[in-house]
């Protein structure tokens, strides 16, 4: 995590460090989940994954350790993946990064009218002030939510842009995988 600041709360820290893994495989990745784990209760309960982890001499005790789960199925779409995860008791929160395509807001005035999903998609990729983003959200059981933005033309640690709010749909979409 040599891009994370230590001030930082245990779930910033996560999103931070999950972006950054993001950023060491490159661009046009697939989506990827993440359960959140307490670091301290994994290093208690399962003292052997976290030395395959790497946890097991760190002194942190209040962090939280992203766990990369199963590959997301190609061809699902995303919300009704989402709505099929169930998470264990041990799971403290859960995190996905996904690349899109992103448009400014004084684009919005400009779709044509009555375009299906798959037309906008096409529309959106052929706009010229289409902007590629990776996005990392992360929601904690509890209700607390963070998130890390990272265009591709400004694709550095110190251009990651974090925040609560940024992704609240996606986030209130992984907050539902907690859900009874």
């Amino acid at each position: 995590m040599s891009n994370t600041p230590m001030a930082a709360s245990p779930l910033t820290r996560a999103v931070l460090e999950i972006d950054e893994y993001a950023s060491g495989l490159g661009w046009d990745q697939p989506a990827r989940l993440f359960a959140l784990v307490d670091t301290a209760r994994l290093r208690s309960q399962e003292p052997a994954l976290a030395a395959q982890l790497g946890l097991a001499d760190e002194p942190d005790t209040t962090g939280l350790t992203p766990v990369e789960q199963d590959e997301i199925p190609a061809g699902k779409p995303l919300d009704e993946f989402l709505a099929t995860i169930a998470w264990p008791d041990a799971v403290a929160g859960c995190a996905l990064t996904v690349e899109r395509l992103m448009l400014p807001p004084s684009a919005e005035s400009q779709v044509p009218d009555g375009l299906d999903e798959a037309g906008l998609a096409k529309w959106v990729a052929g706009h010229p002030d289409r902007q590629e983003v990776r996005m990392t959200v992360a929601v904690l059981r509890d209700g607390a939510r963070d998130s890390a933005l990272r265009l591709r033309e400004k694709d550095t640690p110190t251009e990651v842009l974090t925040g609560s709010d940024l992704v609240p749909g996606l986030a209130q979409a992984l907050a539902a995988t907690f859900e009874e």
